[in-house]
C-alpha cells in the first residue's frame, strides 16, 4: 500500500448475505418457551417410577427429575427451572409422545371403568345378563344374576353395596381376560 492511499474503512455488506439469515426471537417468546418447558418438567416429577420408566430421558434429566422429587419449597422451584433448562437442550418429542401416551392410557381406562359401572348398574336394575354374555361370553351367567338378586336386595334394603362392587370386580376381570 502506498503512504498516499487511504485504507478502505467502510465494511462490505455484500459478502455471504444469502448465508446469513439472522432469525430474531423475542425475549418474551423465549420467556414462554421456557415456561412450557418447566411445566413439562412438572409433569414429569408429578410421574410415579414406573410411569417414568416408560419415557424416553438421559441420567441427567432422570437424575434431576429424582432429586426434584425429594425437594421441598424455594428448592423445588430452583429444581424446575433446571429440569427446564436440560429440557432446552434435547428434543421433546418423544418424551411429550411418551407422556400423552401415558395420558390417553389414563383416559382409556376411566372410560373402560364407566362403560363396566353402567354394564352392573344395568344389570342389577333389570336382572337380565345377556348384554353381558354377548360382550363376554365366557362370564358365568348364574354367578351373575345371584350377584344381581343380591345387589338389589341389598340396595331395596339400603345396606353397603358390597354385592355391586364384587359384580364389578367381576366385569373387570372379565374384561382384562378378554
Amino acid at each position: 500500500m502506498n503512504n498516499n492511499q487511504e485504507p478502505n474503512l467502510e465494511p462490505d455488506f455484500n459478502i455471504n448475505q444469502e448465508d446469513d439469515e439472522i432469525i430474531y426471537v423475542s425475549k418474551s417468546e423465549i420467556k414462554r418457551d421456557a415456561e412450557v418447558l418447566k411445566k413439562l418438567g412438572v409433569e414429569l416429577v408429578n410421574l410415579s417410577k414406573n410411569e417414568i420408566s416408560k419415557i424416553p430421558l438421559d441420567e441427567d434429566l432422570l437424575y434431576a427429575i429424582e432429586l426434584a422429587k425429594k425437594i421441598k419449597k424455594e428448592g423445588y422451584r430452583r429444581q424446575i427451572q433446571y429440569i427446564g433448562k436440560l429440557l432446552r437442550n434435547r428434543d421433546i418429542e418423544p418424551i411429550t409422545q411418551a407422556l400423552d401416551k401415558l395420558k390417553n392410557r389414563h383416559n382409556q381406562q376411566v372410560a373402560m371403568f364407566h362403560r363396566l359401572e353402567k354394564l352392573r348398574d344395568e344389570l342389577i336394575e333389570t336382572g337380565d345378563a345377556e348384554s353381558i354374555m354377548e360382550l363376554f361370553p365366557t362370564a358365568d351367567r348364574q354367578q351373575l344374576r345371584t350377584l344381581a338378586r343380591s345387589a338389589k336386595k341389598e340396595l331395596t334394603a339400603n345396606k353397603p353395596p358390597k354385592t355391586a362392587r364384587q359384580i364389578f370386580q367381576y366385569l373387570k376381570e372379565l374384561s382384562e381376560t378378554e
